[in-house]
């Protein structure tokens, strides 16, 4: 574990689907990106692989069962299939070429979400690692960040930021810096918008005197931990 987000490809040739999807899973503290068919899902794995694919079997040209095979053969991957079909030979098509579950249309947001973190788990054991320094424990399976053992009740944005600080403790990040890792672009240099992020963290960790997040003027920002 190391405090990055969980990355999650959504795969369907529906675009209401997509959205609902990378909304809800954003709102959780995932990384998500979209595909609309199998080809364009294989390409985005090889570019930057995922930790969980949530597909769709019915797509034009490649099916999900293609797709998923193929993903299978070449990437460590949680893979998940959507499908409108609920018989169970077609459950146990997908089960066999290797998908780790299987949701039928509808599905419950909640439910996808609890299967997606059991597989996770059992796939990757090692995002289960809880990592401490100091006060301060982040884990990235439940997406918790902990201090003096109280969690934490942070924004994904907040959660985003806590963790880039985390992995750099005790080391000064720019304020370019945090731009490009939580925000994924370059924001104009007169926005306040980090400054206002780190003012929300230090409420939340009561930090009135500034003892863990520290301003270096000039510079950036250091979570500063002892231990």
């Amino acid at each position: 574990m190391n405090g990055k987000q969980t990355r999650v490809l959504v795969v369907d040739d529906e675009q209401s689907i997509r959205d609902f999807l990378t909304m809800g899973l954003e709102d959780e503290g995932y990384s998500v990106e979209t595909a609309k068919d199998g080809l364009t899902a294989l390409t985005k794995m090889h570019q930057n692989p995922f930790d969980i694919v949530i597909l769709d079997v019915m797509m034009p040209g490649m099916d999900g069962y293609e797709c998923c095979r193929m993903l299978k053969q070449k990437y460590e991957v949680v893979v998940i299939m959507l499908t409108a079909k609920d018989q169970a030979e077609d459950t146990v098509k997908g089960l066999k070429i290797g998908a780790d579950d299987y949701l039928a249309k509808p599905f419950s947001f909640l439910e996808l979400l609890t299967r997606m973190e059991i597989r996770l788990n059992s796939r990757f054991p090692q995002k289960n690692t809880v990592v401490r320094k100091g006060p301060f424990s982040v884990d990235d399976a439940r997406h918790e960040i902990m201090f003096e053992n109280e969690k934490l009740d942070l924004t994904p944005t907040e959660y985003k930021l806590m963790c880039l600080l985390f992995d750099n403790v005790n080391i000064v990040v720019s304020k370019e810096t945090i731009m490009n890792q939580v925000w994924g672009y370059d924001y104009f240099s007169s926005s306040n918008v980090v400054e206002v992020y780190i003012r929300n963290l230090r409420e939340k960790l009561q930090d009135t005197e500034h003892r863990y997040i520290k301003t270096e003027r000039g510079f950036g920002y250091k979570l500063d931990v002892e231990g």
